[in-house]
């Protein structure tokens, strides 16, 4: 009996040592404990959760917030946003600006690397402009800079050679740019996942590959990615070739796809992520928790018709459907987390001019009258026949985008007795079908890339028109966006742009305004110096602490 009693105790303790050495209770916090208790020094990992799946890494082509955000984190440009949202030195070290403000010599720093250990040089950034610029590699993007650069826009639409580009690469370290026109927030530009570099070799060793998989891309900036699951999510470690890496705190940071905001809570409820946004239902239940806080970023959201299918072909209708709902009881009862109502495109406290933001200079613009709703529906209805086609409006499957469509199908409803379907499919199934021209009408927002309007007004500038956009297609629309960027006058500049927005929203009636994003979420107390900015690529994970 003794001998058994000792043998069942010895398979006991092999067992507790066994489970001890795996960590079976899954609890990283508790695995970190235990390797800084024998000396392998405490893991500093980030755990945060997407609200969607990735639709493109390919920093040329992608066009969406989520792909810029992970972007942001592993890529670098001459410069990058800090904590303030103003451009710092980043692969550059310093710039000189010439007298007429039109041309910008950068200086890179010495010793900076690619994750493979290769220098990066003035050659890869050259050769990434030109990439996002040639008409058969660029992407949708292109414009941010073939709009600035001297001799971009003719490149980009085939009429120039690469030759005739005015980016210069004095040396490896010395990269001069030319631009069209002085552009006081050129150097935020470069910031933008657009701008940053590429290496020649790698991408074309890749071919058809590159960037489809995380060993797929390299890597120039604080976290390289060593997991990459479009629908799943990355997970991220230290960039140790990184220049300035002694300033990252972070050793692994996890982006997870979780789409319900629900089971992003209860996540964050167990402990298994650091930060979550809350819905509308959560916002008085945890408002008054040390945890809670809340920010808003520049990012509209509306409704846009697609001036190319029925019944949106028609302007009456486009305008009854613009007038068919309030955006007030969106935000303050469904959203309810300080996102604002919209009633025009360009977001609040976008700059504007002397001390009035753009929005103070113009007002509302699109306001709910639902009366005239109706009778802009009638005479729509004239028009076309006397009947509606089955009217269908596309949204993503996230949390968020579905209350607005679910919103808009109550509104339009109750305001005009008109039924609506909804069609939802992935974040990146909305974009393919918005490309492909399938669609009605759809929940669509935009996220400013830069601080001036022009970062909204040039979305529906296009010839030809793209199904993307809704077949907008508006020459006067157009003249005032180009002469804008022409513009030296500051007030005149403005009153081109002021008079494009209108035009946009109240005579065309391309969009139907929602709303100004906010959010409230919850952060770990632990957590410090986590960014996001309110344009440009959200997210800045270079200098989180977590202690």
């Amino acid at each position: 009996m003794k001998k058994n009693l000792w043998k069942i105790w010895g398979m006991l303790l092999l067992a507790i040592m066994l489970l001890s050495a795996c960590n079976f209770s899954g609890d990283e916090g508790a695995s970190s404990e235990q390797n800084s208790e024998e000396g392998g020094g405490e893991e500093k990992v980030l755990r945060l959760s997407l609200e969607n799946d990735i639709p493109d890494l390919n920093q040329v082509e992608t066009t969406d917030g989520i792909s810029f955000d992970i972007l942001n984190n592993v890529m670098e440009g001459l410069y990058r946003l800090d904590a303030e949202n103003n451009p710092e030195p980043a692969m550059a070290e310093s710039v000189d600006v010439s007298d007429d403000a039109l041309t910008y010599t950068f200086h890179l720093r010495e010793g900076i690397k690619w994750s493979n250990g290769e220098d990066v040089t003035a050659n890869d950034f050259k050769y990434s402009w030109l990439r996002a610029m040639h008409p058969d590699t660029s992407g949708s993007y292109s414009f941010i800079l073939a709009d600035y650069i001297k001799g971009g826009d003719a490149f980009a639409s085939g009429e120039a050679t690469e030759d005739e580009v005015a980016i210069t690469v004095e040396d490896e370290s010395t990269l001069i740019v030319e631009l069209n026109e002085p552009t006081p927030y050129f150097l935020g530009l470069t910031a933008f996942a657009t701008y940053f570099p590429l290496n020649k070799d790698f991408v074309e060793e890749q071919g058809d590959q590159f960037a489809l998989s995380h060993d797929a891309i390299l890597y120039n900036g604080p976290f390289v990615i060593t997991e990459y699951d479009q629908a799943a999510g990355v997970e991220l470690e230290k960039n140790d070739q990184y220049w300035d890496q002694d300033n990252v705190d972070l050793d692994q940071v996890s982006l997870k796809v979780i789409k319900e905001k629900s089971t992003q809570l209860n996540l964050y409820e167990a402990g298994e992520l650091d930060r979550v946004t809350l819905s509308s239902n959560d916002v008085d239940e945890f408002k008054d928790s040390d945890e809670f806080g809340t920010e808003t970023e520049f990012t509209s959201w509306y409704i846009q018709f697609n001036l190319s299918k029925e019944p949106f072909d028609n302007e009456n209708i486009r305008k009854a459907f613009q007038l068919a709902y309030e955006p007030e009881v969106l935000t303050s009862t469904i959203l309810n987390n300080g996102s604002e109502p919209a009633y025009s495109l360009i977001a609040p406290k976008m700059q504007g001019l002397e001390d009035q933001s753009f929005r103070d200079l113009n007002g509302k613009i699109i306001e709910p009258d639902f009366k005239k709703a109706k009778e802009y529906l009638e005479k729509g209805l004239a028009e076309i026949g006397g009947e509606l086609p089955e009217v269908e409006i596309l949204t993503a499957d996230d949390t968020v985008a579905k209350d607005a469509a679910t919103f808009i199908q109550s509104q339009v409803k109750e305001n005009l007795d008109v039924d609506i379907s909804i069609v939802t499919k992935p974040y990146s199934g909305r974009l393919d079908a918005m490309r492909e021209d399938d669609y009605q009408f759809v929940i669509s927002k935009w996220g400013a890339d830069y601080n001036d309007a022009t970062t909204y007004l040039d979305l529906w500038v296009g010839d030809p028109p793209s199904a993307f956009r809704g077949h907008y297609h508006n020459p006067e629309y157009m003249d005032l966006v180009y002469k804008a960027k022409e513009e030296k006058d500051e007030a005149t500049r403005m009153d081109l742009l002021l008079e494009a927005e209108r035009i946009l929203l109240e005579e065309d009636a391309v969009l139907g305004p929602l709303y100004y994003e906010g959010s409230a979420f919850l952060q770990k107390s632990n957590v410090e110096n986590l960014v996001n900015h309110p344009y440009g690529a959200r997210l800045e994970l270079k200098d989180v602490t977590v202690n």
